[in-house]
C-alpha cells in the first residue's frame, strides 16, 4: 500500500470516501456488502465457499473485516494496513473475536490463508511496486488459496467523477481490468474469474435486476479478479 496511508486522518477517511460516494446515492456499506456477495457467489462456485482463514489486505479501520467475519462465521480474519492510526481505531472498533488487526510490515509469510481479500487498494501502490505487493500476497496464500482481487474500473467515465471527489484518490493511478490480469498473470496467479459490478446508481435502482446479465460487460463501477497460485 501507498506509504502516504501511513499517517492517514481518520476522522477524515469516513467523510473523504462519502463525499464521492454520494454521487451515487449509496454509502460505502451498500458496496462493501455488494462486493462480499459478488466474491462469495465465486468461491462457492469453485469448491471455495467456506474460508477459514481470510486476510483483508488494506482494511484500513476494519468495517470490511467485520463484514467477512459475518460472511463466513466459521472463518478468522485478519486485518493488514500500513497506517497505524487506521489500525488503532480497527482494534478499538471491531470487537469481534474473530477479527485481528496488524500492521501488514508486522505479519510473517506463514501461507495458512484461504483467502486474500483486497479493494481498491491497488490503484495506491504506485506501479513499480506492485509485483513485491503481489508476491507478499502469494507468500501468505495458502496452496489452493484464492485472491479476489477488486478494482475500481478505469473504463468507467462515473467511477473516474467520484474518485476525483476524493482527495485521497485524486492521485491514483487506476489499472484496467485487462491491466490487472496482466499483472496476476505475471505474479504467477491463475485468474479463474472475473466480473464487473455496480452498474446503476440509486436513482436508477429499477434497473438493477439487470446487472446479473451485464456481468462480463466492462462498463461496471467496479470489478471482481478472482485468482489463485
Amino acid at each position: 500500500m501507498n506509504d502516504a496511508f501511513a499517517g492517514a486522518d481518520v476522522s477524515s477517511y469516513d467523510a473523504d470516501l462519502n463525499r464521492g460516494l454520494s454521487l451515487t446515492g449509496e454509502n460505502k456499506d451498500f458496496f462493501a456488502q455488494g462486493r462480499l456477495a459478488v466474491l462469495a457467489r465465486h468461491l462457492a462456485a469453485r469448491g471455495g465457499g467456506a474460508p477459514r482463514r481470510v486476510l483483508d489486505y488494506g482494511c484500513a479501520a476494519g468495517e470490511t473485516t467485520r463484514m467477512l467475519a459475518e460472511r463466513w462465521p466459521a472463518a478468522r480474519i485478519v486485518g493488514v494496513d500500513t497506517s497505524p492510526s487506521l489500525i488503532d481505531e480497527a482494534r478499538g472498533n471491531i470487537r469481534e473475536d474473530r477479527c485481528s488487526f496488524q500492521l501488514l510490515a508486522d505479519l510473517p509469510a506463514d501461507r495458512t490463508f484461504d483467502l486474500v481479500y483486497c479493494n481498491g487498494v491497488f490503484h495506491h501502490i504506485p506501479p513499480a511496486e506492485r509485483a513485491a505487493a503481489l508476491a507478499w500476497i502469494g507468500a501468505h496464500l495458502a496452496p489452493g488459496g484464492f485472491f479476489g482481487l477488486w478494482e475500481n474500473n478505469s473504463w468507467n467515465p462515473g467511477t473516474r467523477l467520484v474518485m476525483s471527489r476524493v482527495p485521497f484518490d485524486r492521485d491514483a493511478v487506476l489499472l484496467s481490468p485487462a491491466h490487472a490480469r496482466h499483472m496476476l498473470r505475471q505474479a504467477g496467479f491463475r485468474v479463474v474469474a472475473r466480473e464487473f459490478s455496480f452498474f446503476f446508481p440509486r436513482f436508477l435502482r429499477v434497473l438493477r435486476p439487470l446487472e446479473r446479465w451485464l456481468r462480463s460487460v466492462p462498463l461496471g463501477a467496479q470489478y471482481l479478479l478472482l485468482a489463485q497460485r
